[in-house]
């Protein structure tokens, strides 16, 4: 098959759960294209597939749209000069606001199928959130791209984008597209509420390395010294002030505590300012980014993982975190928060403990009682690697991809989309 992804920014270090798919299909003797809509990232560190398996030589950049609307009109009359003799039709039909309406009006139409001009089809257009597959609407109604078209949902698109822009946002998406993906049964409920047909939805997580995260039973260390990880962008629906707080408190009665937390973003600077406050700057560390086998060495010498995310103020919600699953997959016992899609990843008090969402004190309780009764850590790291291993190993979860894939290219086979529907959507 060939198959167009369409993502924001490429490459992402923290969307390894896109190169996992890209990667996998690549694996299976499959044709992969990728389509950057919103640039190059322009980050240092780069997942190490990105360069195995030459990733950027696969990547397609759409011009950026101006904001300004006098901008937007002269970059695009630029674009049009050294573009449009490619297919020239196709550029015209992109401009066409009579037919196709305030996307072509607004010039962004054109902007997004620039990188398609001279695409050959493709079997599949898998946009990989839900806001990426409303810019690619225009250009897959001109016919700048084909192939059947999917969209998944995946997090703040089906959260915070849909408590910015209205419940109406992605109507005319659900009657045009041919298939959606959501990565919990959270955002699948959600997706249906919002007027998406449910048979052309299954729920299909995010599928991690289940190999590359070697499982290690977890034993109170010889000196005494607990080492707690979470990971995650510094931003609010992380929740990572409130394990912060968690741990400050407990550093008075386990001095020996230390607390990493793995990720960048735009609150660090207010949480050094926290961790300084509290009086714990040698108990909590701020790591920064870290690429894959950095991050698996750092939870190899942990003991407990944080996952404490919140439904931040402007709505955006986590599905089940990528990060979590890796440190289940390593035997780590977890804690998370009943929120988004995270209880549908941990059974309270098997694998970890739930707690309410923006509970400093109850984070503290639950660590407080996995650090008093060491002895069933490594019953919980067990019961964490199982689930992981049953429910979101990428080989598995790929395999299952590629089948959705066929059953929406061969309709002479609509029973594999039920057995889809029944079993995905569990």
């Amino acid at each position: 098959m060939r198959i167009a992804f369409v993502v924001g920014r490429f490459p992402v270090l923290s969307e390894a759960f896109i190169l996992n798919q890209i990667i996998g299909l690549i694996d299976r003797g499959h044709d992969v294209d990728i389509y950057a809509l919103e640039g190059f990232s322009g980050e240092e560190k780069v997942h190490p597939d990105v360069e195995k398996y030459h990733l950027l030589d696969r990547a397609f950049y759409a011009p950026q749209v101006p904001d300004n609307y006098i901008w937007r009109t002269l970059k695009a009359f630029g674009l049009l000069v050294r573009h449009g003799s490619k297919d020239p039709k196709l550029c015209l039909k992109a401009l066409n606001f009579f037919q196709y309406g305030k996307r072509a009006a607004s010039l962004r139409t054109l902007y997004t199928t620039i990188p398609f001009l001279q695409s050959q089809p493709y079997d599949i257009v898998h946009c990989q959130f839900g806001t990426y597959a409303l810019q690619v609407l225009g250009a897959h109604q001109i016919g700048a791209v084909q192939g059947k078209f999917v969209s998944a949902f995946r997090g703040y698109d089906i959260s915070w984008y849909v408590k910015e822009k209205g419940e109406e946002v992605y109507r005319e998406l659900f009657e045009y597209a041919d298939f959606f993906l959501t990565n919990c049964n959270f955002f699948r409920r959600r997706v249906i509420s919002l007027g998406c047909e449910p048979e052309k939805i299954v729920v299909h997580g995010s599928g991690i390395n289940c190999s590359r995260f070697t499982f290690k039973p977890r034993h109170f260390p010889e000196d005494g010294r607990i080492r707690i990880a979470t990971t995650g962008r510094l931003i609010e629906k992380k929740g990572i002030e409130y394990a912060i707080r968690a741990v400050a408190q407990l550093t008075k009665t386990y001095p020996n505590l230390e607390f990493n937390i793995i990720g960048d973003g735009y609150l660090r600077e207010s949480f050094e300012q926290l961790i300084q406050d509290l009086g714990v700057t040698d108990s909590v560390k701020l790591l920064g980014w870290r690429q894959q086998q950095e991050l698996i060495e750092i939870l190899d010498r942990s003991h407990i993982f944080v996952a404490p995310s919140v439904t931040a103020a402007d709505g955006n919600q986590d599905a089940p975190v990528n990060t979590l699953k890796e440190a289940m997959a390593m035997g780590l016992p977890v804690i998370g928060t009943y929120h988004g899609g995270i209880p549908e990843l941990i059974e309270e008090g098997v694998s970890g403990y739930l707690v309410p969402e923006r509970d400093a004190d109850a984070i503290a309780l639950k660590l407080q009682q996995l650090i008093d009764h060491p002895q069933n850590w490594p019953a919980m790291g067990q019961a964490g690697r199982r689930y992981v291993e049953q429910h979101y190993d990428m080989n598995q979860l790929n395999d299952e991809l590629v089948e959705l894939y066929q059953s929406l290219i061969q309709p002479q086979n609509p029973a594999l989309v039920r057995d889809l529907i029944s079993t995905a959507s569990r």
